[in-house]
């Protein structure tokens, strides 16, 4: 398949590129706002260059990656679900929950095809479940948390993103930019509606304007608990930081830490090693997805309906911690 990808000084862009590669298909273009980025990342990738996103469009891609300023990003991606060409949208996709909204609402009218990475639902522990449950052998789910800590938010300006810790336009801070990932998990994972039991969110350590630290309870219709834990507060500025994700059945316990995964089970007595999968490359699993999707006729596992209900809950622990 032939991938455009459309805004290269996203810090995810390398992944998305990396992705690709690993499936198969063949970038026939990259663009970006600054031309001169993505002159330059085409160079060093050894790509084909284009000046516009009309030059990119005129060479027909099966799929493109849109990411890009959050100012920005919504008119572009209107303009790309109106023609039908299947997209995958990059996070933070708008400074609000409400664009995000109308980019739905549009997307679901015109049937586009938009996929939104979160990744983390290609973790191993997320298959192992899947199969544990086809064979009847789950159990009820009584609780699961989902830690995700990375460095400091400095690292952001060190990638010349630093609107990102601007609240008026990436939305938020940690939790907005990491716990989403959480969120999504637990909204995923919930059997009807959810409850936001409670929402501690602040600034603990950082001189920051958006919070580099929050850690939310939540709740299902069936009593299902959960935690997110988001945060800029690990010490380094190394990629990475914490990440566990653990989920507890009556029959299983499901643990994710990046670079390790492991399942046990209460009704055979065994600890099974998964093959783990380093959060870096998920987006690996999540572009081969994507693409036997749209061979297939089939839908994105992870929607913008999936995004909006994320954000939509986001926006309320937000107002709940501040009330």
């Amino acid at each position: 398949m032939k991938i455009a990808l459309f805004g290269t000084s996203h810090w995810h862009a390398e992944m998305h590129l990396d992705a690709v590669r690993a499936a198969g298909a063949t970038v026939v273009g990259v663009w970006d706002e600054d031309p001169a980025h993505a002159a330059g990342f085409a160079d060093k990738h050894g790509l084909p260059f284009v000046v516009s996103i009309t030059d990119g469009l005129a060479l027909s891609p099966d799929l493109i990656v849109l990411m890009g300023h959050p100012s920005t990003l919504p008119g572009r991606a209107r303009s790309l679900i109106e023609t039908g060409i299947p997209l995958i949208l990059e996070k933070p996709a708008a400074s609000n929950t409400a664009a995000i909204a109308e980019l739905t609402k549009l997307a679901r009218e015109r049937g586009t095809f938009v996929g939104v990475p979160l990744p983390n639902r290609f973790g191993p522990i997320f298959g192992a479940y899947s199969k544990l449950q086809e064979t009847g052998r789950a159990g009820r789910l009584a609780h699961a948390s989902f830690r995700l800590v990375n460095g400091p938010p400095e690292r952001y300006r060190q990638d010349a993103v630093g609107w990102l810790l601007d609240p008026a336009i990436g939305g938020g801070g940690a939790l907005r930019n990491l716990g989403i990932h959480g969120v999504d998990a637990v909204l995923s994972l919930a059997q009807g509606p959810v409850t936001l039991v409670s929402a501690n969110i602040a600034n603990r350590i950082h001189s920051e304007a958006v919070d580099d630290h929050a850690l939310l309870v939540l709740s299902d219709a069936v009593g299902t608990l959960f935690t997110v834990e988001a945060g800029y507060t690990y010490a380094s500025m190394a990629p990475g930081g914490e990440f566990e994700w653990r989920m507890v059945t009556a029959n299983a316990t499901l643990l994710d830490r990046g670079d390790s995964a492991s399942c046990v089970t209460l009704d055979d007595a065994r600890t099974q090693t998964l093959p783990p999968e380093p959060t870096a490359t998920r987006y690996r699993l999540f572009m081969a997805d994507t693409l036997q999707r749209l061979r297939d006729g089939r839908a994105p596992a992870i929607t913008l309906d999936d995004y909006l209900a994320a954000m939509t809950l986001i926006d309320a622990a937000y107002a709940k911690a501040r009330s």
